[in-house]
């Protein structure tokens, strides 16, 4: 199988893909080729990403990336997302919705996800609808980023999307998370390792009420920690204390300036008060993805 042939820069110069994946990657641009319009729920993750910029490539301006916007997205993923939509020159448009007006979401059930996606959903329906029309297609398609794996996790939000005939190219076509990640390294994707960062309600467990000034505290920590030069973590917020999770590899190394002559420990708690929180602690497992879906399912 030789070099692929895309309409962006490789990441390598002959870089290849397997078999399947090469495949695969064939039959979705193919797919995207055949659609009148297409809106594309948009996060900023790489798997939405990737979806919006193939779609981008096949269809030019008849492709929109729409990402919804709330206090439950954090700036810096919003921000994000603006760039890397520009970087791949796809149409795109903010809306903001509304699910902190939702019960069903702010009691935070464990199918919060749902009611989310739901709001996301009646907002990007409409929209489809009013492309179709400008364009004169029967129809304009709404898809997504969700890939195999997420179907094997607990996901209440995929049941909103398929309520709405939201379609999921990636997931139809059997790609995982790692071949999402293999084509956009392939394909040039700067973002192609970029970690998951889910939205910022999936701090709290499952029965603790959200509301838009629990999740903007939660944010300001996050983004004072990444000030401090961590990349990949999460301060999960139970009640009104604050458990700072990091992957299990750099906790050594956030362990030592802990401990460090207490300077660093001293400014964090300070930080952390200032923004409401009475305790903090750093979780000594490390960062798991999804770790409130474990709990929920050991209760």
């Amino acid at each position: 199988m030789g070099p692929l042939q895309t309409g962006f820069l490789p990441h390598r110069l002959g870089e290849t893909l397997p078999e399947c994946l090469d495949l695969a990657l064939q039959d979705l641009r193919q797919w995207l080729a055949a659609q009148r319009q297409l809106v594309v729920a948009y996060s900023g993750g790489v798997d939405s990403a990737l979806v919006a910029a193939l779609a981008a490539e096949q269809l030019g301006d008849r492709a929109l990336a729409v990402t919804g916007v709330s206090p439950a997205l954090a700036p810096h993923l919003q921000e994000e997302a603006k760039l890397q939509a520009r970087w791949m020159g796809i149409r795109h448009r903010e809306i903001p919705t509304s699910e902190l007006d939702d019960p069903a979401y702010t009691a935070n059930p464990d199918d919060r996800c749902f009611a989310c996606k739901r709001e996301l959903h009646s907002l990007l329906a409409p929209l489809a609808d009013v492309l179709a029309e400008q364009s004169g297609a029967a129809v304009a398609l709404v898809v997504d980023g969700v890939n195999l794996d997420d179907l094997r996790d607990h996901r209440p939000g995929l049941r909103a999307a398929r309520e709405r005939g939201v379609r999921s190219p990636l997931a139809e076509r059997g790609i995982d998370k790692q071949g999402v990640r293999q084509i956009s390294r392939a394909l040039g994707f700067p973002w192609w390792d970029k970690p998951a960062q889910p939205c910022l309600a999936s701090r709290f467990p499952y029965g603790e009420p959200i509301n838009a000034s629990r999740l903007r505290r939660v944010a300001a920590a996050e983004d004072w920690l990444r000030g401090q030069g961590i990349a990949e973590l999460r301060v999960r917020s139970q009640g009104e204390t604050a458990r700072i999770e990091v992957p299990s590899q750099q906790l050594d190394g956030l362990l030592g300036r802990l401990g460090d002559g207490g300077l660093w420990r001293q400014e964090l708690v300070e930080v952390f008060a200032d923004l409401g929180f009475s305790a903090v602690s750093l979780d000594l497992e490390g960062l798991v993805s999804g770790k409130l879906n474990r709990d929920r399912l050991a209760a």
